[in-house]
C-alpha cells in the first residue's frame, strides 16, 4: 500500500498577515472618516493654550452631544473668515447671559465673573456686538483666549455662534506646533485639552 501524499496547504502565515494590515487600514479610514479628524490651528487666537501649526485631534460634531462652557471647538462659517476653519473656546450656551466690562477686562456669565486662567490678558477689545446678549437657542457664544487678537463672538460679523456651524470638540493635541517665544516645539503640550 502506498503512503498517502499530503497536499501541500498555502502558507497561511501571509495570508493572515496581509487580513490584518488591511483590516487596520479600514478601520483608521473608517474612523477618520466617521468618528474624528485632524484640524490645524491657525493664528495666534487661541494663545497660550494652542499655538500657530498645533494639530488637534477632533471629535466630529455629531458625535459631541450638549457643548459645554470652556469646550474648544472648531467651527466653518461660510461668511466668516472665508469659510476657514475657526477654533475657540465655548464661553456661554444657549439662554446664558454674557456680559463684558471692557475697562476692568472682565467677562461675566449670568451674572458671575468668569474665573479664566487660560487667557493670555484680560479682555480689552470691544469688537462692536452690544453687551449684555443672550445667547440665542441653538446657539454658543465663542472667544479666543488671546482676547485682544481673536475675532469671536463679539464681532458683529459672527456673534453668537449657531451649532449647526460646529464641526466638532478638540479633545487632544496631538502635535505642537511652535511655541511662539520660545520659537521651537515644546512635546510636553501633546495631550488632553480642557
Amino acid at each position: 500500500m502506498e503512503p498517502e501524499k499530503k497536499e501541500k496547504q498555502p502558507d497561511r502565515g501571509l495570508y493572515d498577515w496581509v487580513q490584518a494590515v488591511l483590516c487596520s487600514v479600514l478601520a483608521v479610514v473608517l474612523v477618520f472618516t466617521f468618528a474624528v479628524r485632524v484640524v490645524g490651528v491657525s493664528g495666534p487666537s487661541m494663545r497660550e493654550t494652542l499655538q500657530d501649526g498645533d494639530k488637534l485631534l477632533v471629535l466630529n460634531g455629531y458625535l459631541c452631544g450638549e457643548y459645554r462652557r470652556g469646550d474648544i471647538v472648531i467651527f466653518q462659517k461660510p461668511d466668516f473668515e472665508n469659510g476657514e476653519l475657526i477654533v475657540k473656546r465655548v464661553i456661554a450656551t444657549e439662554g446664558q447671559t454674557v456680559d463684558i466690562d471692557f475697562a476692568a477686562g472682565a467677562v461675566f456669565v449670568d451674572g458671575e465673573e468668569l474665573e479664566e486662567p487660560y487667557t493670555r490678558e484680560p479682555t480689552w477689545l470691544d469688537e462692536g456686538l452690544g453687551f449684555p446678549i443672550t445667547v440665542p437657542e441653538g446657539c454658543v457664544f465663542v472667544m479666543g483666549d488671546n482676547r485682544n487678537h481673536s475675532k469671536d463672538s463679539r464681532c458683529e460679523e459672527l456673534g453668537p455662534l449657531d451649532t449647526r456651524h460646529i464641526v466638532g470638540r478638540a479633545v487632544l493635541l496631538a502635535f505642537p506646533g511652535e511655541t511662539a517665544e520660545l520659537e521651537r516645539r515644546e512635546w510636553r503640550r501633546i495631550g488632553t485639552l480642557n
